[in-house]
């Protein structure tokens, strides 16, 4: 296990063991949870992972709602490697305590899509640096930290439920411009950033709609490929069906 670091020790709660202790407690318990045929299916998903026990992210959901937020756990599970762990650091961090430092820390650590979208879906995209990091990741050339931005992207789309729709309009300018990139986890990520922003609003819809035939007419493999995964989704019954139940709300 790695040490565990000083903004760790700073950040834990009083009332919690010594982190060091508490983390051998967490790791035990994956360690009983976890199985070889979860720990075998990973493969089935692309999720490369070597240090992995094999427990089902259900169970971490239970294990986080047990532990709380606590963000000097959170720090020290992530140290310790182990891709449970991270995905259980995601669940407990607490979004208003994570610095800019941290972020970059983790996202230099991504790799696998299964932590990115972990990490961006149920804790990045809560804290005040989202927007931030969605535009310095989105243009970042390592392919994990990429993805990060635009699945950030999609999950304040997908759970901002106040945020205007400039903000999101801006970033179709993003989505145009780095609808190129043909690695698998980045092309994904950019079409769910797309489809993720055509569902906010009517407004929206069409505007996205509107850039996903201009890539899907593109002379480029990759764009083409977001375009015609984005129009298939946004024109999609279950899309239309979305936008019915806002209005009759």
């Amino acid at each position: 296990m790695m040490p565990v670091s000083k903004s760790s020790r700073a950040e834990r709660s009083p009332l919690r063991p010594p982190p060091s202790t508490h983390v051998r407690e967490v790791l035990a318990e994956l360690e009983r949870r976890g199985t070889k045929a979860t720990r075998d299916g990973l493969a089935r998903y692309g999720i490369r992972a070597p240090r992995a026990f094999g427990v089902t992210v259900g169970d971490l959901q239970q294990m986080a709602k047990a532990h709380g937020r606590d963000h000097g756990l959170a720090l020290a599970l992530w140290d310790t490697g182990w891709y449970e762990a991270k995905l259980l650091a995601c669940f407990v961090a607490d979004p208003d305590a994570l610095t800019l430092a941290q972020m970059d820390r983790w996202s230099r650590e991504f790799d696998n899509w299964a932590v990115v979208d972990t990490a961006c879906m149920h804790l990045f995209d809560r804290c005040p640096h989202a927007w931030r990091k969605i535009d310095e990741w989105s243009r970042h050339s390592n392919e994990f930290v990429r993805r990060a931005g635009f699945a950030l992207l999609a999950s304040m789309a997908l759970h901002d439920k106040t945020g205007p729709d400039p903000q999101y309009r801006r970033r179709l300018k993003l989505i145009e411009e780095l609808a190129g990139d043909g690695r698998n986890f980045v092309r994904k990520a950019v079409s769910w950033a797309l489809h993720a922003i055509g569902t906010r609003s009517a407004a929206l819809n069409e505007a996205a709609i509107a850039l996903a035939r201009r890539l899907e007419a593109s002379s480029d493999p990759a764009a083409r490929w977001v375009g015609r995964d984005a129009v298939r989704k946004l024109t999609s019954a279950a899309t239309k069906k979305r936008f019915e139940k806002t209005r009759r709300k």
